[in-house]
């Protein structure tokens, strides 16, 4: 079994950052997309990031372009999340996805959560 560890999440005022951090194992490391998914109470999963292995290529949803970074380390085989400008809105349990990189960006960032593997979840809260 996959296993992929979240941590990073937390409180904060918006306007503020926070970053979020992924290890995964080597193999799922370098040879999956991985990416970030987000979901709220009541609300649908969304796709927040994807980094395709090799190219380190990048795809994020509307609502965070411009604010937040995905990034990749390859030494440490961990993926971060920089979230900056914070909004009430971003409010959800973030979780960290490994999923096939054989398909496009747009259809990965919707197979996070549901194909591949993904982490318990780290909750972070933006209070207004």
């Amino acid at each position: 079994q996959v296993q992929l560890v979240e941590s990073g999440g937390g409180s904060v005022q918006a306007g503020g950052s926070l970053r979020l951090s992924c290890a995964a194992p080597e193999d799922t490391y370098n040879r999956f997309v991985m990416g970030w998914y987000r979901q709220a109470p009541g609300k649908s999963r969304e796709g927040v990031a994807v980094s395709y292995p090799g190219s380190g290529s990048t795809f994020y949803a509307d609502s965070v372009k411009g604010r937040f970074t995905i990034s990749r380390d390859n030494a440490a085989k961990t993926v971060y999340l920089q979230m900056n400008s914070l909004r009430p809105e971003d409010t959800a349990m973030y979780y960290c996805a490994a999923t096939s990189a054989d398909v496009g960006a747009l259809t990965a960032m919707g197979a996070l959560g549901v194909r591949g593997y993904w982490g318990q979840g780290t909750q972070v809260i933006v209070s207004s």
